[in-house]
């Protein structure tokens, strides 16, 4: 059965997405969105953010998605990767913030987001 959204912060058609009957996961149908596409247009480096709040993690479908993506742009020598950025609550303002699962400092954070400006 394709997952309810537990929160407001989904689309029209997400939603409706999720309603479908002919589409349902159980039919082998997923879908996942993903949060950020960060670049660098001076250096062309880039990489892809998957935020989660509130210590959430990725779900079983998203964890194989993102895999098989990353697989795919790793053969772009200008990707620098695909981070799973968890914070304690909603922001790197607010609480304790986890990269890849480490737990991490804004500071880090800041590295991770300026290292595409990088040459």
């Amino acid at each position: 059965m394709t997952r309810p959204r537990f929160d407001s912060h989904s689309t029209e058609f997400g939603l409706w997405l999720r309603n479908q009957k002919d589409i349902d996961s159980t039919l082998g149908y997923v879908t996942t969105n993903l949060d950020y596409i960060w670049k660098n247009y001076n250096t062309g480096k880039w990489l892809l953010i998957e935020e989660k709040r509130h210590r959430a993690d990725i779900t079983y479908s998203q964890k194989k998605i993102f895999d098989s993506l990353n697989q795919i742009l790793k053969k772009d020598p200008s990707y620098l990767g695909l981070y799973l950025i968890v914070f304690e609550n909603t922001s790197p303002e607010d609480g304790k913030i986890w990269i890849n699962k480490k737990e991490s400092t804004k500071e880090e954070l800041f590295y991770l987001l300026k290292r595409i400006g990088i040459k």
